[in-house]
């Protein structure tokens, strides 16, 4: 049963439009297959939107592209007869380009989403320009005409079975992925990009790679709407149609491949046929697309029946291996200064450390101890000096890469996936550094389980009762627990542990206590630990540095800097 999750919408789907033609006319079949040429790119709009969190306002620009360069091809290669070279050049440059421009945008910055609306606006507002002025490829503004029948179909009868198979594919593909591996990232993107960086996933890739995925359906509607309708026109850039994309995965539904295409074909159609009627029809769609957004967020997919959660089919198969070094760790920070608008944070900070066990890093508020974490996980700027990592300079690099480098952080205030599930949360954290290529794609990692996991999820038996939970809905000490056995699944070298014991009761501190003393003693790492109660510092035992002003003021035992005049002139600690 597991492996027919998932095909209930194409299959529907492709019913009703196998009866559409028999039950209407070619007329309506020729009408519905436009907007569902519509819908395709649709799809797109709504992948970016509504799996991974970022809108792209100009869809249009690719959609255009796909129209002139699969209908100019067509026009200039009909009496060579190599018509099939289209469709691959009408695909592939509008996603090729499409992936560069996501990532020169995205790598600049997490936050980058508005910048990138804007950007794709811009795009979109130049192509319809460029289509205007380049007459001589595109027809100016009258376009381009008369674009040949596809081969082997009849514009106004049998090319609707073509289009009906590719909305029946998109369909398909989309709702497919969103149920492997790589769907789950998706989620995991949207909700929380820190954190997937933290476990090592270049973020900007997979924005990049689902935005070029986004660009292809686009182009291949273009492709479609060219042979379709026998011209292409500038409007087929225009910021117009790039609304109305956005417009019908609202209301069809943005999280929903079905929903996006239902959008296209119901709103589309019925504006078709009822602008005429109603002075104000483009009103009525404003509004409904502003009463979609305030009151049904997941448009008309949300009046359908519930999506399966993804489920484990009782099937567990092993997680491949951790990748580990052999040799022991070495970690220093050399003269490490860092500042944040104008404000110095860290002024010179030196510390090392080498082998495995726990340190930890006590010091007065503001004193620079999260600081520390953040210059070397890539959220604050290294200035000047250097981390070394194993003998390579860390500092500067973004947080994935410095994850890649053997680093696990959990972050002050627990950061999960809060609307994934807890299996989907630990699954994550499992793939991270394990799964590769075409892994994301295959159903097998949603089964893969590990030694370590099993242990830890002995520890804390509440996060395996409530597995199929979201993680948004576990009491602040659960999330501790979920966001603690996320950071030690990839198996780091090097674990930053900023207050794990934060919002605990002491028999919980006691108990997560002993879970972090084992299983660094378990994976054979080096750990480093924030902490204001000392009570906690002193079971954990280990070597201890105490910062003060972005600066290193001790280090030794608890015993010793506790007994050190320095140190007591600024920080007493508390106990809980």
């Amino acid at each position: 049963m597991a492996s027919l999750r998932g095909v209930e919408a194409p299959a529907a789907l492709t019913a009703a439009l196998v009866l559409l033609p028999w039950a209407t006319n070619d007329f309506v079949a020729y009408q519905i297959a436009l907007f569902l040429i519509y819908g395709i790119a649709t799809q797109g709009v709504a992948l970016c939107w509504g799996r991974l969190g970022f809108l792209p306002l100009g869809h249009a620009l690719f959609f255009g592209l796909g129209a002139y360069l699969f209908g100019g091809t067509l026009k200039a290669a009909q009496a060579e007869a190599l018509w099939w070279l289209a469709l691959p050049l009408a695909l592939l440059l509008p996603a090729l380009m499409a992936y560069v421009v996501a990532r020169l945008v995205f790598a600049r910055s997490l936050r980058s989403g508005p910048y990138f609306s804007l950007i794709t606006l811009a795009m979109t507002m130049l192509g319809f320009l460029a289509a205007q002025q380049w007459s001589d490829l595109t027809g100016g503004f009258n376009g381009m005409t008369s674009i040949p029948e596809l081969p082997l179909t009849e514009r106004y009868s049998t090319l609707y079975w073509p289009i009906a198979a590719c909305a029946v594919a998109s369909t398909g593909l989309l709702t497919l992925l969103f149920r492997r591996p790589l769907g789950v990232l998706w989620g995991a993107l949207e909700q929380n990009e820190d954190r997937l960086q933290l476990l090592g996933y270049a973020t900007e890739r997979i924005k990049a790679a689902a935005y070029a995925l986004s660009a292809l359906l686009a182009a291949l509607a273009g492709a479609l709407f060219s042979v379709h309708q026998g011209i292409v026109t500038p409007q087929a850039l225009g910021f117009v149609l790039s609304t109305e994309f956005v417009i019908w995965a609202a209301v069809g539904g943005k999280a929903s491949a079905l929903g996006a295409l239902l959008g296209a074909v119901v709103v589309g159609f019925a504006s078709a046929e009822l602008r005429d009627r109603f002075a104000s029809w483009e009103v009525f769609v404003g509004l409904l697309f502003l009463a979609v957004v305030r009151f049904l967020p997941d448009g008309m997919a949300g009046l359908m029946p519930g999506r399966r959660p993804l489920g484990d089919d009782g099937t567990a198969l092993p997680a491949p291996a951790a990748p580990r070094a052999s040799a022991p760790l070495q970690l220093a920070f050399e003269g490490v200064h860092t500042a944040q608008s104008g404000v110095k944070i860290l002024d010179g900070l030196d510390l090392a450390l080498q082998g495995a066990g726990i340190r930890s890093v006590i010091g007065p508020n503001g004193a620079g101890k999260t600081s520390s974490f953040n210059v070397m996980t890539g959220r604050l700027p290294l200035l000047r000096g250097r981390i070394v990592l194993d003998g390579l300079p860390i500092g500067g690099l973004s947080a994935w890469r410095v994850a890649r480098c053997g680093v696990g952080r959990k972050l002050q205030i627990p950061s999960v996936f809060a609307q994934l599930s807890v299996r989907q949360n630990l699954l994550v954290a499992l793939w991270a550094g394990r799964m590769h290529g075409a892994d994301a794609l295959r159903s097998a990692p949603l089964c893969w389980h590990s030694a370590l996991l099993d242990e830890l999820l002995q520890h804390f038996p509440e996060l395996q009762d409530r597995r199929e939970t979201p993680a948004g809905q576990l009491s602040q000490g659960q999330r501790q627990a979920l966001e603690l056995v996320m950071t030690l699944l990839p198996e780091p070298r090097l674990l930053l542990l900023d207050e794990p014991c934060a919002g605990l009761s002491p028999a919980e501190t006691q108990h997560m206590i002993d879970v972090i003393r084992e299983a660094v003693r378990r994976i054979d790492a080096a750990a480093l630990l924030i902490e204001h109660d000392i009570s906690a510092v002193a079971a954990m035992g280990g070597e201890v540095f105490v910062l003060h002003q972005g600066k290193r003021l001790a280090q030794g035992s608890l015993a010793q800097v506790q007994a050190d005049p320095a140190v007591r002139a600024v920080y007493a600690g508390g106990r809980k």
